[in-house]
This record gives structure tokens, sequence and C-alpha cells, in this order.
């Protein structure tokens, strides 16, 4: 009169062990459901009664009470249906429990009894594998499952299906999953944008070392087909960075898809996204972009059109690499490690300082719009780099010069091999500790920092910045030592924040 069909929940990152425990018992004929489900989960006991009623069960005449153990864990979705009724079934004495043992099982049922794919799966299939469980699910939800090695996974498209596998007359035959190899195929070239060579080598910069670049410029100089080209050049994604993104994919509205397997995300919201749009939450907190971003690129164009509070969301992520969502009863967690591409126009016409003087702003309107941008979001981006137009010739011209992004990535990847050895990170996740080790400077090195340090009125986080900026292209030199050189190119990178005053300036007058 007791069974018990394991699954599990979903919350954040997590995918908890759940027990479905059904009990039959006398009394008048109910149906109740304890354990915090939700909605969706209190209704799956009309689901449930009519899958048994069409594929030709009897349902229990008498006490139905299902725990959903363990009891202060909140549950949602669909996902529960399949364990219920399989409990429902053994408590009754219809299937024996014996060739359920050690599997999990997630689906929604139909009312005829058809499984339906539910979210989340990867991170369930990932726990269950730790856990050394093997895994039933709907059919359509292969694709997603079988991205996680090891794993041992039986598909069903209906519960007749199901229950033949555990009377003995049809069993599963449960397929290991391999995994799936990673493609660079579907990133756009560099050697597409023509000209920008400033532009490109702060870009294959920024790649190298994981950096944060603000692009700044006219409308139509290329800085969005300079931002989405960054993915390309960005070394590849090792198992546990690629597992880790498709999780993040699999627990919100989208899928982890094999094809997308090992790809850097790009994603650029509009600015007209809100808060909980950018870094998650909801009463059941999902992923925000910063998120859908992790391991990859965020890219915010228009940066001054956004909500100012919408930006200073970002600001802990950019230095944590996670984001925390509270609730009264618990937290979430989410990763958010990305790497942060911004544009804008440098006044509110967006033709200051550009080739053809179309600018008629005041210093007021410029000074007003570049407000928008809090001191320490701007603080916290490392490259600030201006985007000029380009003359006629260099548009119409053949650019023989041109490199693709293989080459670019080539080197990339070279420099950024380099750091993973001595610091076991990029450059810009390293700890005072390892900056300190790793960047000292000579006395002209030093001078020069000093100055620029007066000169931009720099704190002591963008000096930290500025020196792993130098540390980086260092690298991309194979340099042991941070030269002038190398310092002296970080530093006009940098320049951004006191030039911005200088430009309002001009335009006033």
């Amino acid at each position: 009169m007791l069974a018990t069909v394991l699954s599990r929940a979903q919350f954040g990152m997590e995918a908890p062990q759940v027990c479905v425990e059904v009990f039959l018992g006398a009394g008048l004929p109910l149906f109740s459901i304890v354990g915090l489900p939700e909605a969706v989960v209190k209704e799956s006991k009309d689901r449930v009664r009519s899958a048994l009623a069409t594929a030709n069960f009897e349902f229990p005449a008498g006490r139905i009470t299902v725990n959903l153990a363990p009891a202060e864990l909140p549950k949602e979705g669909g996902r529960f249906d399949l364990p219920i009724a399989l409990g429902i079934l053994i408590a009754s004495g219809q299937i024996p429990p014996t060739a359920l043992a050690g599997c999990e099982f997630y689906g929604e049922l139909s009312l005829g009894g058809e499984l339906r794919s539910v979210h989340g799966m990867l991170p369930a299939v990932c726990h269950a594998v730790k856990a050394g469980h093997r895994v039933v699910l709907p059919r359509p939800d292969l694709e997603e499952a079988a991205l996680v090695q090891k794993a041992e996974i039986a598909t069903a498209n209906h519960l007749l299906e199901v229950c033949a596998h555990a009377i003995g007359t049809t069993p599963f035959e449960f397929i290991r999953a391999t995994g799936v190899k990673s493609t660079r195929s579907n990133y756009a070239d560099l050697a597409d944008v023509r000209g920008q060579a400033h532009a490109k080598r702060a870009l294959e910069i920024a790649a190298a070392g994981a950096h944060s670049l603000l692009f700044t410029g006219p409308p139509g100089t290329g800085k969005s087909m300079l931002a989405h080209r960054l993915p390309g050049i960005l070394p590849p994604m090792t198992e546990s960075e690629a597992l880790e993104t498709a999780t993040v994919a699999s627990i919100s509205a989208q899928r982890a898809r094999p094809s997308e397997w090992g790809q850097r995300p790009f994603r650029a919201p509009h600015h007209t996204a809100s808060g909980v749009a950018l870094v998650g939450g909801g009463s059941h907190p999902r992923p925000g972009e910063i998120s859908l971003a992790h391991n990859g690129v965020l890219f915010l164009d228009e940066l001054p059109e956004f909500d100012r509070r919408v930006l200073e969301v970002l600001r802990e992520p950019m230095e944590t690499g996670t984001i925390t969502i509270s609730r009264a009863a618990r937290q979430a967690e989410f990763p958010a490690r990305f790497q942060l591409v911004a544009a804008m126009n440098p006044c509110p016409c967006g033709y200051l300082g550009d080739l053809n003087g179309r600018c008629h702003c005041s210093a007021t309107q410029v000074l007003s719009y570049r407000a928008r941008i809090s001191g320490p979001l701007l603080d916290r981006i490392d490259l600030h780099v201006e985007v000029s137009r380009l003359e006629a010739r260099q548009l119409l011209g053949e650019d023989e010069r041109a490199e693709s992004s293989a080459a670019v990535a080539a080197r990339v990847a070279s420099a950024r091999a380099i750091q993973v050895s001595r610091n076991d990170c990029a450059n810009s996740a390293m700890t005072n500790r390892q900056l300190k080790a790793v960047c000292a400077l000579d006395r002209s090195s030093r001078a020069m920092l000093e100055q620029a340090m007066r000169q931009l009125g720099l704190s002591a986080r963008a000096h930290h910045r500025l020196l792993k900026v130098a540390r980086t292209i260092a690298d991309l030199s194979g340099s042991e030592a941070i030269e002038v050189h190398h310092l002296g190119e970080a530093i006009q990178l940098r320049r951004f924040e006191s030039t911005g005053t200088a430009a309002a300036g001009a335009a006033g007058r």
C-alpha cells in the first residue's frame, strides 16, 4: 500500500532528489498531494487520473496521499506526473516495483497518457549520474540529456511503454551517453571588418585576458560588427565550461542543444530590458541575460539608453562572476562569468568628433548624456576604445591585411594558455596576491604608471585593472615581464574617462 519513486526538483542550478511517496488508505475517495507543491503540481492529479483511465488501468478507490519529500523544498512543473502515476500503480499492485529500482523518472502526462517534454533535464541528469541512477524521460528530451557523459538513459513516448518495462514484457534498452564534440563554425569572421586596426587590437587584447570593453564612436563605424566577432576569437570552451553553459540554457526558457555545445554564448538584450531580465529573478528564480551569457559575451548596445538603475545591477556580478537571487525561504545562485562589451555614441546626436563635423550638441548635453553611465560602472570596464569613421578609400578599397578570426584566435589561445598555466585563470580574474606576483614593474614603468594615475585620476580598482591589461599585452607578445611599451598601450586603452570632458568642452566651443 506504499510505494516510492525517485525524481528530482529544480531550484537554481541544483536538482535536489525528490522521493515521490504514494500511500493508499481506506476511507472516502480523496486524492491529495503534499510536500509544498505549486499549482501545476497540484493539477497533476487530474492529468494522472485521466492518463491511467485511458491506459485501461484501474484507478484505486479510497484515499490516495502523495508526498513529495523533502517537504520543505518547493516543487513546480509537470515533471512529477510520471512518477506519481507509477507510484499509484505500484501501491495498488498493478505493476511490480523491482524493475524501477535505481531509476529516476521524469515526464508530464497528457490526458491520453502520452509523455511530454519538461524543462531543466540537464542538471537533473548530471545529478543522477553522480548518484549512480539511471534515467527514464520523454523521448524529446533525449537530445539534451545525452549531453551528459556516462548517463544511462531510456526514453518513452507513452505511459504504457514505461509500464511494459516494469512488467518485463518490453524492457528498456538503456543507452550510455558519450557527449558531443564542439564546433566553432557559426561565428562571424573578423576579416569582414574593414580597417579599424586599433579597435581590432583592443578586441584581441580583450579576448586574450577576458577583459571588459567599451566602444565609443559615431553611428555606422562598426562597433556592433566588432562586438559580434568577439566570440569567434575567444579560446575554445573546456568540457566543464560547456556543461555549465548548457545547464544555464536548460533551466531557462531556451534549451541546451547539441548543435550549440561548446559555442560561446552571445547575448544582446535591448536597452528597454528591466533589471530582472538582466540579472534574473521571479518567484521561482530563473537566470537572466548575464547568466545566459556565462562563459560568453554580453553585448550592451547604446549603453546610455539603458536605465541607469538597470546598469547598476551589473557592478557586483562583474566582480564576483555570480549572481545570488534571494527569496524568503531560500537563495538561488547562478553563474555569471560573462565578458561585457558595450557600445555607445559620443553624444546625443552621435557625431561628436566625427569627420563631417555635423555635431551641434552643447557641452551640457554631452556631459548629461555621458553621465547616464555611472563612474563606478565605467571604473569596472578595462578597455575604453574610440572607433572613428572610415574614409571612403578605406571602405571601398581592398584590405589585403585583414586577418581572419582563426589567425587572431590562435594568438589569443596561446596567450590564454600562458595565463591558465601561471594563474589557473584569465588575467582579468587574478587576485591581488597574484597581481602583485606577476605584474612587477621596473622603475621607468612605475614612473609612467604614477603619472597616468595622476593625470587620468584613476582609482585603486582602475590601477589594478590597468596592470592586468598590461600583463595581457605582455602575454600576447610572449614577454615574461611587463615592459614600458606594454604599459603605455594599456594606458592608451584607458583614456575615455579623461577625454570625455575635453570632448564636451570642444563641443561647447
